[in-house]
């Protein structure tokens, strides 16, 4: 793992809050990747996957990008859960995160290879697949109500962080219970019990991510939570 400062670039004029989250994408690649010695300098044609961490690629996915050819965009559709493994959105798999290729100055960054834009218009659909079932989204999957809080702080869409949504009985409610908190239609879950679909280190470990599996009981798994 390597732990990076962020350096703002004397141009950097954001407007957004999607303007910070751009450049924190990039900078893995401009800020980092760029400046790394051997041995941990990247190779050409290695393998890059742009992920959030509730990102999670299934391992045989791993195994196909390091052994196959594949689009210089592609997709890595991934299982879209909610809260925890328990609840799986009943829409369309979630369609992040991104995989390419390392081509050292050429090599796409990471907001154009997210976002799917950047580089010659035409060039971008003659690129591109998908690949269905690649891996898992686990989104709000937190085991405290304070990292929850914490999240909803960070939000780029402001409107979700006000304080009627910040209550903690209101909060552990809609985890129990696999509703969406801030009441979107498009957002339904399908409660699934003793669910096998799962990063295999979660059910090897159940005392330290319970709280992904089950969302049962008054404190829908939250450790900090002594409401009723």
């Amino acid at each position: 793992m390597i732990y990076h400062e962020i350096t703002f670039p004397s141009t950097f004029d954001p407007h957004r809050a999607w303007d910070y989250e751009g450049l924190q994408r990039d900078a893995r690649f401009d800020q980092v990747m760029l400046s790394l010695d051997e041995p941990r300098a990247p190779n050409k044609g290695d393998f890059l996957i742009v992920a959030d961490v509730d990102e999670i690629p299934r391992p045989q996915t791993l195994l196909v990008l390091r052994y196959c050819k594949f689009p210089r965009r592609l997709t890595l559709s991934s299982k879209f859960y909610y809260y925890s493994f328990q609840f799986l959105h009943t829409g369309p798999e979630w369609q992040h995160p991104q995989a390419t290729y390392y081509q050292g100055h050429r090599t796409l960054k990471p907001t154009n290879l997210r976002n799917g834009d950047g580089g010659f218009r035409a060039f971008r659909f003659l690129k591109r697949g998908v690949l269905s079932n690649a891996g898992w989204h686990c989104s709000s999957c937190f085991p405290t109500i304070d990292q929850f809080l914490n999240k909803m702080v960070s939000f780029s869409h402001r409107w979700m962080n006000r304080e009627e949504y910040r209550d903690k009985d209101k909060i552990t409610a809609a985890v129990r219970q696999g509703k969406d908190l801030w009441g979107r239609e498009q957002d339904k879950f399908l409660r699934i019990e003793n669910n096998k679909d799962m990063p295999p280190l979660v059910p090897k470990e159940p005392s330290r991510f319970g709280y992904m599996m089950s969302r049962n009981g008054m404190s829908a798994g939250f450790l900090d939570y002594n409401g009723n």
